[in-house]
């Protein structure tokens, strides 16, 4: 049976120009190449270790990119929140072309209605024309700030970004990976190797503490332009997160819509109990690779403490205090 694309989730118009395989291929022979724990093959590039398999989307995505002023990009460290962040950004900005039970969330999966610009967009296409896309388009990247396309730093969009405990991060992302094998052939790090490789920062998207400082500066420096957000502090008070939220984006709630209590029913639709509850969440895969039940585990904090020693955590913690120290980013562990 022929599989049908939902109306809702964004796609880019089809351009076959792809990048020639031998350059990149020319490419990865003068950089510096590891493996993570995963099995995957890392590439060393700007300071930060990539996945070769998504290599050729994030160079598409330098590249060719080119951010509007209207633009909104969620960018975040790979497993803290970004599809619970997708799923709020998305229904603050359409609360008034959807109603809460009209919502697509509740027939797509988060990640297929905000979709990735190298995971996604640029892996499909090398430049995909993403102009028939309505503003405010809404993207998604893991990309460090220093690799982002110029664009988005120079131009009037906006950024929000999410990150979470580097603890909760390394047990959701080993779960996630254990869950979505890749290579099929490949045979995962025991749980104190793969630690052992976190800590030293060879990891996809690593090293974590790189990733965090890029965004946490820019945010101190402009924080009009860049709006940081801890996984912890969301769980804690998501009522004020939404607003805040809302208001950086540019679509505060109205007082009426605060009394009618909108900002509540947002949060419930876009809980991580509602959400891992709904039948789309629960069967379905992202483009045949990824479980759309994988997004949705516990989405607890401090979930770690099942999984690591007090030593591994104090470990963590020195790495932290040895590189926030002083900036204000501070985890509690």
């Amino acid at each position: 049976m022929e599989k049908k694309e939902d109306p809702n989730c964004i796609s880019a118009e089809v351009d076959n120009n792809n990048t020639p395989k031998d350059e990149i291929h020319e490419l990865l022979q003068t950089l510096e190449q590891q493996t993570n724990w995963d099995g995957r093959p890392l590439v060393k590039y700007d300071g930060f270790w990539l996945t070769v398999l998504s290599f050729r989307s994030i160079l598409s995505t330098q590249k060719y990119f080119k951010a509007k002023d209207s633009d909104v990009i969620l960018a975040s460290f790979p497993k803290s929140g970004t599809t619970w962040l997708k799923a709020l950004t998305f229904s603050i900005v359409n609360r008034n072309v959807y109603t809460i039970d009209q919502n697509p969330l509740l027939t797509c999966n988060p990640h297929t209605l905000v979709p990735s610009l190298e995971h996604h967009l640029y892996s499909l296409q090398e430049n995909p024309n993403l102009q028939h896309i309505p503003s405010p388009r809404i993207f998604s990247t893991h990309m460090p700030l220093s690799i982002l396309h110029d664009s988005i730093r120079d131009s009037e969009c906006k950024i929000i970004y999410i990150c979470r405990s580097p603890l909760d991060v390394f047990i959701s992302s080993r779960h996630f990976w254990l869950e979505n094998k890749i290579g099929k052939d490949a045979v995962p790090l025991e749980l104190d190797e793969a630690f052992d490789r976190f800590c030293e920062g060879i990891h996809s998207s690593g090293p974590f503490w790189d990733h965090m400082l890029g965004y946490w500066n820019a945010h101190l420096k402009n924080p009009e332009k860049v709006l940081f957000l801890k996984y912890e502090d969301l769980k804690q008070d998501i009522t004020f997160y939404i607003k805040k939220i809302a208001e950086f984006m540019g679509y505060p709630f109205t007082e009426e819509e605060e009394k009618q209590g909108l900002i509540d029913e947002i949060a419930k639709l876009c809980s991580f109990e509602n959400l891992k509850n709904l039948e789309v969440n629960k069967n379905g895969d992202i483009r045949g690779v990824l479980k759309n039940s994988s997004f949705f585990r516990k989405g607890k904090v401090g979930d770690w403490t099942n999984y690591l020693t007090p030593d591994m955590a104090e470990r963590i913690k020195k790495i932290m205090e040895s590189k926030f120290g002083g900036c204000g980013l501070i985890f509690k562990i």
